[in-house]
């Protein structure tokens, strides 16, 4: 499998990147090509720093980089050379069977969603986060692609995701929620209220209706969905509250007694690398036709490592294969309306 990363996408780049790359070497088959995308003469002063271990290595050229604060679509006009602009290209062309980046994220999913195009069947791609939760795993789209879903989009999100829950994930039905401002019915937007009843119709998806953020967390579902907007509020709140109540937890248990501090800080890392975005690797667009990763601006070496990881799964599974399937069976109207 050719896996291209991006090398220059992330606010630890390229020494983060690179790192998780090649901690992820040992990891792989001996047939697994890793393909590094960014500007040629930086990477390879950084790999000459580190320890390159087996398997294969290759580098892509592209001089110019996409920053965070970036307009997407415009930089990807004005910088067809960039790191991301690249990344696509070789996917595109069949050159890498799955692409990974840290970079701009409104970038990636333009360039990948115009290169790569959308499966058959699939109208808008989303992206799909993994949230660990105290009954397990919650698989959360679209969290940022979207931000202005139809109906059909959010619909299509809950079949997306549905399969990614069951064959990645390993559970067998995932209940699929709609996030809303109540669990009744009659709660929440026209484009809820339609969605809803697109997600009634399909008799094969395990849709249990309507759910509200503190729901998440309480294992009322297995899968949300959700506008990108609000996914993205979610994501980022969660992320915040994570790192402020274990700051505070920490805070406390020094005020107390050094000693009971640690005493306990085995307990607190062991729960903290439970809810840490970084072992979940990155966040895969779903409905693209390839396999594309989308990590935080924030990534470690371990979550490029875990990245890599994933996308190797996702592709080996053959999900998109099983998203075709399904799309292609159901009894809902694929339209835009």
């Amino acid at each position: 499998m050719r896996i291209a990363i991006d090398a220059m996408g992330g606010d630890n780049a390229p020494d983060e990147i690179i790192a998780g790359m090649l901690e992820s070497i040992e990891l792989l088959a001996e047939d697994d090509e890793l393909i590094l995308v960014g500007p040629e003469e930086k990477i390879a002063e950084q790999l000459s720093s580190m320890k390159s271990r087996r398997g294969t290595i290759s580098v892509v050229h592209a001089p110019d980089i996409i920053k965070m604060d970036d307009v997407p679509i415009e930089s990807l006009r004005r910088k067809p050379k960039s790191s991301i602009a690249v990344l696509a290209k070789l996917a595109k062309r069949g050159q890498a069977d799955a692409v990974i980046s840290a970079g701009n994220t409104g970038a990636c999913v333009a360039a990948f969603q115009m290169r790569m195009r959308n499966l058959p069947g699939v109208n808008r791609p989303g992206i799909a986060v993994v949230f660990p939760t105290p009954g397990g795993p919650v698989t959360i789209c679209d969290v940022g692609a979207n931000i202005a879903c139809k109906p059909i989009h959010l619909y299509q999100y809950g079949v997306m995701a549905s399969v990614y829950s069951k064959h990645l994930l390993g559970i067998e039905n995932p209940r699929v929620g709609l996030m809303s401002i109540g669990s009744e019915d009659a709660k929440g937007n026209e484009v809820v209220k339609k969605t809803r009843e697109l997600m009634k119709s399909d008799s094969k998806l395990n849709f249990v209706g309507n759910i509200e953020g503190r729901d998440i967390f309480k294992g009322a579902c297995e899968v949300v969905i959700a506008e990108g907007f609000v996914g993205n509020v979610i994501l980022k709140l969660t992320e915040g509250l994570v790192d402020g109540l274990f700051k505070a937890i920490k805070h406390e248990l020094m005020e107390e007694k050094i000693r009971l501090a640690m005493k306990f800080k085995p307990v607190v890392k062991r729960i903290y690398k439970k809810y840490d975005y970084n072992e979940y690797g990155g966040a895969l667009l779903l409905g693209v036709n390839g396999t594309a990763v989308i990590c935080h601006g924030s990534s470690q070496s371990r979550t490029i490592k875990n990245a890599i990881l994933a996308s190797k799964r996702f592709y080996t599974e053959k999900i998109n294969d099983k998203i075709i399937e399904y799309l292609s069976g159901t009894c809902v109207r694929n339209t835009d309306e």
